[in-house]
């Protein structure tokens, strides 16, 4: 396989209060390819009180005095100071794979995430998930990947039937690669980015699932392979709250009548929002995890 490519990409930070993440993030997702947001925590309690700063990756230059024109009119709606706007180009290197190095290795229940770097072996009786990340998000040591791994930990004791699966937003594909380890079902990976599915397929082939992974480009349910393989008795979907209510109802369409998805990439003060979505179309919480703020929902019928 060639090399995966590392093209510069443009950085847009805003930081803010916590009562205006959600409505400045809104306006980032529409100049941006992926956002994402995290805290300062001044509590220590990981509570949500803190500066949060809203990060924006774009794939192409973005245009700055626009970004700013419509933050600044949202300021005047609301009566509140514009934010800062910090713009930066990143340079031609594989960060996530340069950080990847660095850190140490992941347990998360049953399962033991790490490097390729990684000398010391797995554990006695854990499942090793070994990951290059390339460019692609998820390289596993953030908390909504940590409490998806233990969601399907908890999920696989529960010893129910499970024929079909798939991995929505699957970034590097842990999670996917997670699951063919657990069931020896056909898996559908699938990722918004074209470089995320190049790199999810090259992780699968390291951990010797590749001919049990099926990786697709899709943004959200979009691709018809979902669609064809449906229904799923399990569904992970690892994004974030805004497009875990806008893809509830095709999520509902494709979960088997007695299927549960794994939803992460929420903050937990976003899960009345995340679960009313879900709730319209039939589906309710089973179970939940909360590591360091950050949500991680079972749901079913």
């Amino acid at each position: 396989m060639p090399p995966v490519a590392h093209p510069d990409v443009w950085r847009l930070t805003v930081t803010v209060d916590q009562a205006l993440v959600e409505i400045f993030s809104d306006i980032l997702e529409r100049h941006a390819d992926a956002v994402t947001m995290f805290m300062d925590d001044l509590s220590g309690r990981s509570d949500g009180e803190g500066e949060w700063h809203i990060e924006g990756i774009c794939r192409n230059p973005p245009d700055k005095s626009k970004i700013l024109s419509d933050m600044a009119a949202m300021a005047a709606a609301l009566n509140c100071p514009v934010p800062e706007l910090d713009l930066e180009r990143v340079a031609n290197v594989d960060w996530v794979l340069q950080n990847l190095r660095d850190f140490p290795p992941i347990d998360a229940g049953r399962f033991f995430v790490h490097g390729s770097h990684w000398q010391d072996g797995v554990p006695t009786g854990r499942i090793g998930l070994k990951v290059d990340a390339g460019t692609a998000f998820g390289s596993g040591e953030h908390a909504t990947t940590q409490g998806c791994l233990l969601a399907l930990d908890q999920i696989a004791k529960s010893k129910r039937s499970v024929r079909r699966v798939a991995d929505v937003g699957s970034g590097s594909g842990i999670l996917a690669i997670a699951m063919a380890h657990l069931w020896p079902v056909p898996v559908i990976a699938t990722d918004i980015d074209p470089v995320a599915v190049t790199v999810a397929k090259k992780n699968a082939a390291l951990n010797g699932v590749g001919s049990s992974i099926t990786a697709a480009v899709s943004d959200g349910w979009r691709n018809p392979i979902l669609r064809k393989h449906a229904p799923f008795d399990v569904v992970t979907a690892n994004i974030l709250a805004r497009p875990l209510c806008r893809f509830a109802p095709k999520l509902a369409a494709g979960l088997a009548e007695d299927g549960v998805a794994i939803l992460s990439g929420l903050l937990d003060w976003q899960e009345a929002m995340v679960m009313a979505a879900h709730r319209r179309q039939g589906l309710y919480l089973k179970s939940r995890l909360v590591i360091d703020g950050w949500t991680t929902l079972i749901i079913g019928r």
